[in-house]
């Protein structure tokens, strides 16, 4: 590895958000924050080996923080300790305090790296607070849709029947959706924070189920930095290529798109997991990243 790990917490006052630093050996080149999704945390973008998209651009000059949100990975208190949160204070607290704690770091915009459902509560976020776009030099999201529009029998399974009846059910038995447990995911999930995705993948508009902000409304007058969407090719569900698209369309259209295919010239056809997670990726579209990431800092 060329670059070094540590932890640090972010004070809520009733929680702890953990962030693993990844900091080259060297001068940094740019602050990154990197913001996982649902029933998952922050592992997914770094590994203690040095695997993981994280990890990568840390190897190549940037300052990069994971976060686990709060309840998930190693913040404080786990969700499965009693801790409650829904999918407003994540957008309205959690997201823009990560963005401030790492601007402030570094007196620089940061740019923001999503996977899934990270990407969805990221734009609610700087749709909300507008102001808070200045302090972003990039937005880049993989596999994020807000919508699953899909019908196949992998949604009659996973959406329909595991996240929409069964994880519910779960949440109220346990006081919160042990995905873990139940090999279901990565993390385990807020009981609210649950009930507040459910109508969204459902095709709800895009307001606040809490206090009907309209973000679909803001989205159209937010001047969005840089943004950069990539789908895979073998994302059948969770982040299917068309409604990728369609999450766009009503955030930042004017967002570049990028489909991970082998036909698009990619080493591999990736799914929602492996397209942060393949050996491949390293030499394919980490490095294209990499590349766009820099040429922003020059343009």
């Amino acid at each position: 590895m060329k670059h070094q790990q540590s932890s640090l917490y972010l004070d809520m006052q009733q929680y702890q958000l953990h962030l693993r630093r990844l900091f080259p050996m060297q001068h940094g080149i740019a602050p990154v924050l990197m913001l996982h999704g649902a029933i998952e945390n922050g592992r997914i973008f770094y590994s203690q080996s040095g695997k993981g998209l994280g990890c990568y651009l840390a190897d190549n000059g940037f300052m990069v923080y994971c976060a686990d949100f709060a309840g998930r990975g190693l913040s404080k208190p786990h969700v499965s300790q009693g801790f409650a949160q829904s999918q407003q204070q994540m957008i309205t607290q959690d997201i823009p305090a990560l963005i401030e704690h790492v601007y402030q770091q570094h007196q620089q915009p940061v740019i923001v790296i999503a996977h899934s459902w990270g990407g969805v509560v990221t734009a609610a976020s700087l749709a909300r607070f507008p102001a808070l776009n200045a302090k972003v030099a990039a937005k880049v999201c993989f596999g994020s849709k807000r919508v699953i529009s899909v019908q196949s029998l992998e949604r009659k399974l996973k959406i329909n029947l595991i996240w929409n009846t069964l994880a519910p059910w779960l949440s109220k038995k346990y006081g919160y959706f042990p995905a873990r447990k139940w090999r279901f995911g990565a993390d385990d999930e807020p009981q609210q924070f649950l009930q507040d995705t459910v109508r969204w993948i459902a095709g709800a508009a895009f307001t606040d189920l809490t206090d009907q902000f309209d973000y679909g409304h803001s989205s159209k007058t937010t001047e969005w930095p840089p943004v950069w969407h990539f789908a895979a090719q073998n994302d059948r569900l969770l982040g299917h290529p068309q409604d990728v698209k369609a999450f766009i369309a009503e955030t930042a259209p004017q967002a570049r798109f990028t489909l991970l295919a082998k036909a698009n010239g990619y080493k591999q056809d990736y799914d929602h997991i492996s397209m942060l997670t393949h050996p491949a990726a390293v030499a394919d579209h980490f490095a294209e990243l990499r590349d766009w990431l820099l040429q922003l800092r020059t343009e």
